[in-house]
């Protein structure tokens, strides 16, 4: 299938840099297409970082030096792509990445427990907020990408504002489904896949042409990005399970 911009269909979601690594050792022209252009969030915000930021506090862009914290370790590898230096502003987008686990090593190593820190409002370093963003990790494991995707299009083009999403479970629960139906046609349907299992089954659909999702958010990691590689493990492994689902209530 193709979208409107004939682009082929279903697009992939490109946030996770351990999905977009293995699809461009893996599959690369078989799977690539399929994969949306749009930069992670991490980089987008580096690129914010290092432009608009730059402008207002009237610093130069490689005299700016942007940490970004992250639950995946892949996410250092993605900041170190020299897609994203910028010979203009001969600066990379994000300078350095340090994963959860790696702050609570370093605020150990201090004797820093945030429980007894004193709060301290949060700079804002733009003049507008919207609350579009808000339904970004507003569910699931990751950053509610196919839940955007999923309400936005529902709403400008079949005119459909939608409450709760209810996903149906497809083969196990990091690889779900939600469509928009019409008179028994399908006019939308968006998906999770989360972890290698079930990534490649959505790469398998796709060179067989039976995919028939619009849009499916990827992310390498099974339970998503709460249980990413960099994120702070339990105490005991066997605990793991127990704080993902506090996390995800």
């Amino acid at each position: 299938a193709q979208g409107a911009t004939g682009a082929p269909l279903p697009m992939l979601a490109s946030a996770c840099p351990g999905w977009v690594c293995y699809a461009e050792k893996k599959h690369g022209d078989h799977v690539l297409p399929y994969i949306s252009t749009a930069m992670s969030p991490q980089q987008v915000m580096g690129v914010m970082v290092k432009t608009l930021v730059s402008d207002r506090i009237q610093v130069a862009p490689q005299n700016i030096y942007h940490v970004s914290v992250m639950p995946c370790y892949d996410k250092k590898l993605e900041a170190s792509r020299s897609d994203f230096f910028s010979e203009a502003r001969n600066s990379r987008d994000v300078d350095c990445v340090i994963t959860s686990s790696e702050v609570l090593d370093m605020l150990s190593d201090k004797e820093v427990d945030l429980r007894t820190a004193p709060p301290a409002p949060l700079d804002s370093m733009f003049d507008t907020e919207v609350g579009s963003g808000q339904v970004l990790g507003s569910d699931g494991g990751s950053g509610g990408y196919a839940d955007y995707v999923f309400r936005r299009i529902a709403q400008e083009h079949f005119g459909e504002e939608w409450g709760e999403l209810s996903y149906q479970v497809k083969s196990n629960k990091d690889y779900q489904y939600l469509s928009l139906e019409r008179r028994g046609d399908t006019l939308l349907s968006v998906a999770k896949a989360y972890g290698f299992r079930n990534i490649q089954n959505i790469v398998r659909s796709i060179q067989r042409r039976k995919c028939h999702f619009d849009f499916v958010e990827v992310m390498a990691c099974p339970d998503g990005c709460l249980n990413g590689g960099g994120q702070v493990r339990a105490s005991e492994p066997s605990k793991m399970k127990e704080v993902l689902a506090s996390v995800h209530a």
